[in-house]
């Protein structure tokens, strides 16, 4: 133990007591646990891996289902294309997450980090490939405290070279994201990789080996803010698991066939495998811990140790403090998650949800940017009209041709010269020259307000109008 001497002054003139302050870390030894939940969890290890490591092999109109193309500053997402100008799009998805993650914590606590959270999630991948290698919790408390051996050195090179193998795979899914995999793996394999593409690929990969592989607990104990602030969305009406003090206390062991009211003791049998399995290292019947991350890992424990002794299952479950309190039961318990907190997130979450996707299905695939020409202001030519000349850059957010028609309106006589017309490739972005004439005499001297309308040639509803200003020497 590192300490750091910290003078206290005690009931006694001149008493020094010597406090830690930091403490190094334990090394924490989860026992394998089978269950409900612990088949919830694997069941969403499943399926976030499958999106996760598939979503990049998926193809849609030639190209990557989902690619974020950084370079060109285009972003697939199947049939949508966005770009830097739909951040908006971005913003809503990360309110609509925050306000999820409110209204989850609110109703059943940390159910984010025991079952979907990346570091849950990779750290559950991480400790399978220990235990298949090393064995259960005794079996790799006794490798650690051996001593060298080539039994031990075998073993211990197998499991960090599969957690490697699929650090690193998680690494080049990642990247596959934003450089379409297949190019990507051609790459790899011809030694082209680019320096950033390589970056990346061992940052993830190094991120996901450390933090998964040795960090573990630490993560989610001391780096991950949520632990801190998640106290400030729970009430004595939130779903926690909770160890059921009044039927459990007092704990002691006892044979199956004991009866624990003649002896005196509670439900508790005081096994420790609530705490053997805990994947932090907290003993749950202390009461609600910020280190708990709600994996449910000790529900599982505890309910089979209860069934194996006779025991109804349930001294440590899923309930709330109010409940707990007034031993409420099914339809009571039920009522109180309706509460006004909960209504409020579900109500604003609903109606953020609803509006982002209504806007993204209705938008129109069309954008357009007025630019003026700041070389040339307003001026003069033949037959006395008045010139301007501009810069439509106009972005085609579909993947197929489309042909454009432009037109001005604003002034009675202003016309389209130069760029009447214009054709797009599937997701491009063209920048336009365009020249605007007026008769003189119309408009005030100075600055007018001009609309510029494009329009697609074969579908008269894909259709944008941009301001622009029209110039008129004084």
């Amino acid at each position: 133990m590192v300490q750091i001497p910290l003078k206290v002054v005690g009931g006694k003139a001149g008493e020094e007591v010597e406090e830690s302050l930091y403490e190094v870390r334990r090394k924490i030894y989860p026992r394998a646990v089978h269950g409900l939940f612990a088949g919830w969890r694997w069941s969403l290890v499943w399926l976030t891996q499958i999106i996760f490591y598939g979503l990049p092999w998926l193809t849609w109109n030639g190209r990557p289902a989902i690619l974020f193309d950084l370079l060109s500053r285009r972003f697939y997402i199947f049939g949508i294309v966005l770009y830097p100008q739909d951040f908006i799009y971005l913003t809503g998805l990360l309110i609509i997450a925050a306000l999820s993650l409110f209204l989850f914590t609110a109703v059943a606590g940390r159910l984010w980090c025991g079952y979907a959270c990346p570091q849950t999630v990779y750290t559950e991948i991480f400790m399978w490939i220990e235990r298949k290698v090393e064995g259960d919790r005794q079996k790799r408390m006794k490798l650690d405290q051996s001593g060298p051996s080539a039994a031990k050195f075998g073993k211990k090179s197998l499991k960090h070279l599969l957690w490697i193998s699929v650090a690193l795979w998680t690494g080049i899914t990642f990247v596959g994201y934003f450089t379409p995999i297949r190019d990507l793996l051609v790459e790899i394999t011809s030694f082209g990789l680019g320096p950033w593409e390589t970056w990346w690929v061992l940052f993830y990969g190094f991120a996901t080996y450390g933090n998964a592989g040795f960090m573990r607990e630490q993560v989610c104990k001391y780096m991950c803010p949520y632990a801190r602030f998640q106290s400030s969305m729970f009430d004595k009406d939130t779903m926690i698991i909770t160890y059921d003090a009044e039927r459990g206390e007092p704990r002691g062991s006892r044979s199956r066939k004991a009866d624990p009211k003649v002896l005196g003791l509670g439900s508790c049998i005081d096994c420790g495998l609530c705490v053997e399995v805990c994947p932090t290292g907290i003993d749950i019947r202390k009461g609600l811990q910020y280190e708990c991350i709600g994996c449910a890992g000790c529900i599982d424990a505890c309910d089979q140790v209860m069934a194996k002794m006779g025991y109804p299952p349930g001294l440590v479950r899923y309930t709330t403090q109010n409940a707990l309190a007034n031993h409420w039961r099914g339809p009571e318990l039920v009522r109180r998650v309706l509460r006004p907190r909960v209504m409020v997130y579900t109500s604003i979450l609903a109606a953020v949800t609803i509006a982002l996707f209504t806007h993204l299905l209705l938008r129109t695939p069309l954008k357009v940017n007025v630019m003026r020409d700041r070389a040339t202001l307003g001026r003069e030519v033949e037959d006395g009209m008045i010139e301007n000349a501009y810069r439509l850059q106009i972005i085609n957010a579909e993947e197929r041709t489309r042909r454009y028609v432009l037109r001005v309106k604003g002034l009675e006589s202003a016309e389209i010269i130069v760029g009447q017309s214009i054709e797009v490739g599937p997701a491009e972005t063209h920048l336009t020259p365009v020249t605007v004439r007026a008769r003189p005499g119309e408009g005030k001297k100075g600055s007018n307000t001009i609309v510029f309308e494009v329009e697609a040639a074969d579908d008269p509803s894909i259709s944008v109008r941009e301001k622009g200003v029209f110039l008129v020497p004084r």
